[in-house]
């Protein structure tokens, strides 16, 4: 027996508001309704979700879902709820957008069956582009009085916003233009209902309108809620963004982590809109989670559902096993088995250094201790080795003289260094052989030592007041930690001592104050500036005489 849309929807909140006669329509025939797509980014994003999942429920209720990407209106931007215009694209742009887009709804929507309910994607750029002015004027805005477009919620918020700057006619002209499409869609593809957020009731409503001013008939609307955090905080969005529905530009582990995070009552909430589980299963749930709320079973839910339904069951499985990497006991295997996005991902925000290749088959001491300030000593890195208390790669370290061997890369790349039970680093290794000059590419090689050397002159100095306040200089702090700078000493063959302070500050450009006695008393730098050495001098000799500066 077929589902009644509206009933379902109800029950999960994903009802805003709907005009009379919308429930009766839906129950007597088989209705085809539409949900326009923003077309701005080539991908979708987890706040375009709740619509989705709409025309998916329409679907599966054995009606017709139509996406409509606004190619004509991406190219004026819609108004509602909005306190400023936003970019406009050009038409090569929206299609490219068009294509990923419909290849993302294709995991929620049947657009290739012979069902007579089988989805279809339209343009509405495809019958607005040969449309003039004039014939648009005197065949649709006659019928729309500029009294009807003013009394629209996302108009009034635009003219009285504190900024005052208004909307432009562009913007103005944007409700009678998506007015256009749903009567487009009502003569051509017999489309009676159209559904979008709350905040597109107005014009939505204006479709509507036209349609029954214009050609005497009768359509009908239906708006979701727009969904919110309890916390009061925007949905869909990060700290470094939005979440997309897109691999590359949101991991699958990321875009799992996201879900499996939210609080418990956001997840007694979003289980309904964005999983098809039935009441049933998820009253369930909801029991479940009310007698053992730290074992998380509705997040668990919620994140397996929606991730397997964007990315698929192994980008799912991946990320389960991604987690157990940081929160559990995986095994080096497990760590080799991750791809470098997902690898990234789950330690993102881990300090990183970025050492030569050169480096690899080096004792772990000096790669720790000297190299990088993974630990402040030698003596503290022999401590915690005996202590059991350091890992490479999820394996145990046990003899003071162990090396990093080139086969312990992951991704060719990255070494995974753990210092007790929740300190992470990433060491990864580069070949340092070339630089991009501004007219050429020179040829440098960095040598490790100078590194070493530099670090020694300035601890005998005393001197460590670099910007991130810097406990210790060793090699890395100076070249690798990044909430302080990349930095090598750059200097070239032919230089003298002038030219060279010369060249790292035309080469720097980001070097804050003079360099000279600065470099040895309080050198200060910022996140990204690179000095680079070559090895063919006496670059020791050089140090002195800078640091002499």
């Amino acid at each position: 027996m077929k589902k009644n849309f509206v009933q379902e929807l109800q029950w999960r909140g994903m009802v805003y508001d709907m005009m009379p006669g919308t429930e009766e329509l839906l129950n007597k025939e088989m209705v085809s309704a539409y949900l326009g797509i923003d077309p701005t980014a080539d991908s979708l994003h987890i706040g375009h979700l709740v619509g989705v999942m709409m025309l998916k429920h329409l679907q599966n209720c054995g009606h017709r879902p139509v996406a409509l990407v606004g190619g004509a209106t991406g190219m004026i931007g819609d108004p509602s709820m909005k306190s400023a215009e936003r970019n406009l694209l050009d038409q090569e742009t929206l299609r490219h957008n068009q294509e990923c887009i419909k290849k993302q709804l294709a995991r929620f929507l049947d657009f290739d069956s012979d069902a007579p309910n089988a989805a279809i994607m339209v343009n509405n750029y495809d019958w607005m582009k040969d449309f003039t002015f004039l014939d648009f004027i005197r065949d649709i805005g006659k019928h729309i009085t500029v009294n009807y477009m003013m009394s629209k919620d996302s108009v009034k918020k635009r003219l009285s916003g504190e900024d005052r700057e208004g909307m432009s006619f562009t913007e103005f002209s944007y409700q009678l233009v998506q007015g256009y499409d749903f009567m487009y869609l009502y003569e051509h593809e017999n489309c009676k209902l159209q559904m979008g957020g709350s905040d597109q009731w107005g014009n939505i409503t204006t479709g509507t309108e036209l349609i029954r001013r214009k050609l005497g008939g009768e359509a009908f609307a239906m708006t979701c809620p727009l969904i919110t955090k309890a916390d009061g905080g925007k949905f869909g969005k990060t700290e470094k963004g939005n979440v997309w529905l897109d691999p590359a530009r949101t991991s699958p582990y990321t875009f799992y982590q996201f879900w499996l995070n939210v609080s418990d009552e956001d997840a007694k909430k979003y289980i309904k809109i964005f999983t098809m589980l039935d009441q049933e299963q998820i009253d369930a749930l909801i029991a479940e989670q009310e007698q053992a709320p730290h074992l998380r079973p509705l997040q668990k839910a919620l994140a397996r559902e929606i991730t397997v339904m964007v990315h698929g069951q192994q980008e799912y499985d991946k990320a389960v096993e991604a987690s157990g990497v940081l929160f559990g006991n995986a095994t080096s295997q497990v760590l080799h088995n991750l791809d470098e996005q997902t690898f990234l991902s789950v330690f993102d925000g881990v300090p990183q250094y970025t050492l030569d290749k050169s480096k690899l088959g080096g004792l772990v001491l000096d790669m720790l201790a000297v190299d990088t300030d993974v630990f402040p000593s030698k003596g503290e890195c022999r401590k915690m080795i005996q202590g059991g208390g350091l890992s490479v790669n999820k394996e145990k370290v046990t003899d003071i003289n162990a090396v990093m061997p080139a086969d312990l890369l992951l991704n060719g790349k990255y070494i995974l260094v753990q210092k007790g039970k929740k300190n992470y680093y990433i060491l990864k290794f580069e070949e340092f052989s070339t630089m991009e000059g501004n007219e050429s590419t020179r040829q440098l090689k960095v040598a490790g030592q100078i590194k070493r050397d530099m670090a020694e002159i300035i601890r005998s100095k005393g001197m460590a007041a670099f910007d991130g306040a810097l406990v210790t200089v060793s090699g890395v702090k100076i070249s690798s930690d990044l909430a302080v700078a990349k930095v090598y000493l750059s200097i070239f063959p032919s230089s003298k001592t002038e030219g060279v302070m010369q060249t790292i500050a035309q080469m720097s450009g980001s070097l804050r104050g003079e360099l000279g006695r600065r470099v040895a008393k309080q050198l200060r730098i910022v996140p990204e500036l690179t000095f680079y050495v070559d090895d063919s001098l006496d670059y020791v000799e050089h140090i002195d005489e800078l640091l002499k500066m």
